[in-house]
């Protein structure tokens, strides 16, 4: 895996070099946000996860942040913010409202936004602004309780998938030892 990704990576020179990178350059050299274990693979899935259904184009600095604070890889923790992307958020967003409705005991069925209407403008706005409220607190606890969910589950599944390859690997050498 680090053979594949290693062409892919910026050295520390390279962001050494960069104008807009130099303020940082403390934080980002650090040889845990570059060097990919079990750990660090691990927990930048976490954050990229966690951090995908940060709305807009805030996933990824959310993710770099992440990955920085708790010492993940960072170029992994970017690339899985990717799962959310236009094809995908609004599937995920659906689902994070329908269990921020069930969470909060909504019973009040799903709500649709009101239909647009030059004519009446103002009324339209008006009525969009009330669905919005509405739709805003179960959304938001979806939004944190899927993030969660996802973010152990990625994490969990990471460790056990890397654990799974290493013991597969070290039975494999064994068998390769004790044939020779």
């Amino acid at each position: 895996m680090r053979r594949l990704l290693k062409p892919y990576l910026p050295d520390h020179e390279t962001i050494r070099r960069n104008p807009w990178l130099r303020p940082f350059e403390n934080s980002l050299l650090h040889p845990r946000l570059w060097h990919l274990n079990r750990r660090s693979a691990a927990g930048a899935v976490a954050a990229g996860l966690f951090c995908g259904l940060i709305p807009g184009p805030f996933q990824m600095p959310g993710a770099a942040l992440c990955a920085i604070l708790f010492r993940a890889n960072l170029p992994l923790a970017l690339v899985v913010t990717l799962y959310s992307n236009p094809f995908t958020i609004v599937p995920l967003y659906l689902l994070a409202y329908q269990t921020g409705r069930l969470l909060i005991g909504d019973t009040a069925g799903f709500l649709l936004p009101p239909t647009f209407s030059f004519a009446e403008f103002g009324a339209w706005t008006e009525a969009m602004h009330t669905w919005m409220l509405a739709v805003a607190r179960p959304l938001a606890v979806g939004l944190i309780v899927l993030a969660d969910g996802l973010a152990l589950a990625g994490y969990l599944l990471t460790r056990g998938a890397w654990r799974l390859y290493l013991v597969r690997h070290w039975h494999r050498r064994r068998r390769r030892t004790a044939s020779a």
